[in-house]
């Protein structure tokens, strides 16, 4: 099955080199020349957009079955080679894709394989990682670019319709901003420059929303379950879809419930029950909800007189003690 079809890429890019760097501008032909090493759910799907949108994905690697079912079907012109092979076939750009801790031994494998070259761009989509990871590809005269697409990955042609739009997070050196500019738009996203130094804070955040949300709405449908509730999504999926719209959009004025009325003995009543059912939840309750109330008193939306109760109970030795 072939990417659905994008809009081509813009003619090439001339970027002025930085001061002290050779006098020739970067200039990029309009179709890239692109090899992609680590086919999940995150390569694959970027690599069959880049393809759609007019670039040449000449060579993937993938060992495992289903990065090879990927392959087949996300960038079926793609030759599977090992990651030195990939490396030495993609003449203008190399996509690197692998888990983070993962990500500095395959670069410095490449680069001490000699598979990387002058300026050839390298790019990595980690989050939690900026340039510094890709300092060998960088000494042999390649060019470092980090490229993040904010949005979790099915590893389906699914996924092609749900970048249109997406952010990604990029860091990338001043000659290199204009190419990533444009690889953004032919993935149909929007970037977001983000300073080298602020890679760790940049993925905390995207982390803490989206992978700790999972474990958040898990956790209450376990606890619907343990009341009875048969199907706990049905029920949840049209609070947490308004509670999410509603954060989007208003912030902190968008907080409703027990927490943010200062009602300690509703609340109290939560812990004790958690505490007898499934003792597990306490500490994240507690902890959440103490979160909650500090920002509801810093948004004038709890008046810190009403808070007094609800903090004696959130901070209260005895309903921290497990059962």
């Amino acid at each position: 099955m072939s990417a659905p079809s994008r809009p081509r890429p813009a003619a090439p890019i001339g970027a002025a080199a930085p001061p002290g760097g050779a006098n020739a501008p970067l200039v990029f032909p309009r179709a890239l020349t692109v090899g992609v090493v680590g086919t999940g759910r995150v390569g694959a799907v970027l690599g069959a957009a880049l393809a759609a949108a007019g670039h040449r994905v000449v060579a993937a690697s993938g060992a495992s079955g289903a990065a090879k079912a990927r392959i087949a079907l996300l960038l079926p012109e793609a030759h599977n080679r090992s990651a030195t092979a990939v490396a030495r076939a993609a003449a203008d750009l190399l996509l690197i894709a692998v888990p983070d801790d993962a990500l500095a031994g395959v670069v410095a494998g490449l680069a001490e394989a000699g598979a990387l070259r002058p300026g050839q761009v390298v790019a990595h989509t980690s989050g939690a990682h900026g340039l510094g990871v890709l300092a060998p590809a960088a000494a042999v005269g390649a060019r470092p670019l980090a490229l993040h697409p904010a949005l979790t990955f099915t590893g389906t042609p699914a996924d092609l319709g749900r970048l249109a739009g997406i952010s990604y997070g990029v860091t990338a050196p001043a000659e290199l901003r204009p190419l990533a500019a444009r690889l953004v738009a032919d993935l149909g996203g929007v970037p977001e420059w983000v300073a080298e130094g602020d890679r760790p804070l940049y993925h905390a955040a995207l982390a803490h929303g989206a992978n700790h949300l999972v474990t958040l709405v898990n956790e209450a449908a376990d606890r619907l379950r343990d009341a009875g509730v048969d199907q706990p999504e049905k029920v949840l999926a049209p609070l947490l879809g308004a509670a999410l719209e509603n954060a989007l959009r208003l912030g902190d004025d968008a907080l409703t419930g027990p927490v943010s009325r200062g009602d300690a003995g509703t609340v109290r009543r939560h812990v004790e029950r958690l505490a007898a059912t499934a003792p597990e939840s306490v500490a994240p309750y507690l902890a959440l909800a103490r979160r909650t109330a500090d920002r509801a008193i810093a948004a004038g939306r709890l008046r810190p007189a009403d808070a007094e109760a609800l903090l004696g109970v959130l901070g209260s030795r005895e309903l921290r003690r497990p059962e």
